[in-house]
């Protein structure tokens, strides 16, 4: 059996027996421990859950709060027993996908911690901002802001990501012309409730053209789940070693198959105090070595990241 495998199975049964929402559920359906011998046959937990309940695994004291940031009513929170386990796979699952966290400067394009003080995304941005060895990275809230400081990082000779919500990321890009050539930019999503739903290709031309970079790239996270993915390429998205995506039938939710098309069944091994296994609202397909995005299955709510205001 894979490693990543015989640890799903063996974070499975840890959660099971700590976990008292994810047991419940697993009861509900007649999971037997005992038959769980493939990730495969692994029940994942429908995500909506984390709108109504504290689902976390053991009774350790809450280290953490992150809260989505949806248009409906009802958020997602999620309880974090050890931020510094988030803190250090946010830096892993970088590495894995760019050089060293610390070799660049960070530009966050979006909502500062103090204003959303819950959101795991300006989490996430903010660490690897306090993470790098430059003390240029910062957060910034306009174009002229942007275009001085990439300017001073090219006089200096220094590498730098720009990471930012979709939308921010365009409104900035209409008000003003750059020329970021060989710069990297990575959106995070986020269009709803701002402006009208575009095509992923299409915000990556649009953005490439504004920019003047041909280095558009993505992040694929949310704030049920504590490990990223990046799309380098093509919208092309890859998992780190953390992560895996499976897909569920249409027709049998409890159908799960490694590849294929379905809405996303996600394992996150990061996920270790709360729920490593979700099934999620997402929708797309699976192949061997990376998976796409299409959408969202129908009725699902807003995600988040589209409803924090810079």
């Amino acid at each position: 059996m894979m490693k990543f495998e015989s640890k799903s199975i063996e974070v499975f049964k840890y959660q099971y027996n700590n976990n008292l929402v994810y047991k419940s559920f697993c009861d509900s359906i007649n999971i037997k421990t005992e038959n769980i011998d493939s990730i495969e046959k692994i029940p994942f937990l429908p995500i909506s859950l984390f709108k109504s309940n504290k689902i976390i695994s053991g009774d350790s004291k809450i280290d953490k709060i992150f809260i989505s940031s949806g248009t409906t009513g009802s958020k997602s929170t999620h309880y974090v027993i050890d931020k510094s386990l988030y803190e250090k796979n946010i830096i892993n699952c970088f590495n894995q996908f760019y050089k060293k966290a610390s070799d660049y400067a960070f530009i966050g394009v979006c909502p500062r911690p103090k204003s959303k003080p819950n959101s795991s995304l300006v989490f996430m941005i903010n660490h690897l901002i306090n993470s790098s060895d430059y003390r240029e990275s910062q957060f910034i809230t306009n174009g002229i802001e942007l275009i001085n400081l990439i300017e001073d990082l090219k006089q200096k000779n220094i590498n730098y990501i720009i990471y930012g919500l979709s939308y921010a990321l365009l409104d900035i890009s209409e008000k003003m012309k750059f020329d970021f050539e060989n710069s990297i930019v990575i959106e995070t999503g986020g269009m709803k409730g701002f402006r009208d739903e575009i095509p992923k290709e299409k915000l990556h031309n649009l953005l490439s053209e504004r920019f003047g970079t041909v280095n558009i790239h993505s992040e694929y996270g949310m704030t049920e789940l504590l490990s990223q993915s990046y799309a380098i390429e093509n919208l092309k998205f890859k998992t780190p070693d953390s992560k895996r995506i499976m897909v569920r039938s249409e027709t049998d939710p409890f159908k799960i198959q490694k590849k294929g098309r379905g809405a996303f069944n996600i394992i996150d091994l990061a996920n270790i105090n709360s729920c490593s296994f979700l099934a999620t609202d997402d929708y797309g397909s699976v192949k061997e070595d990376f998976f796409e995005i299409y959408g969202r299955i129908d009725e699902s709510d807003i995600r988040g990241c589209n409803q924090m205001l810079i």
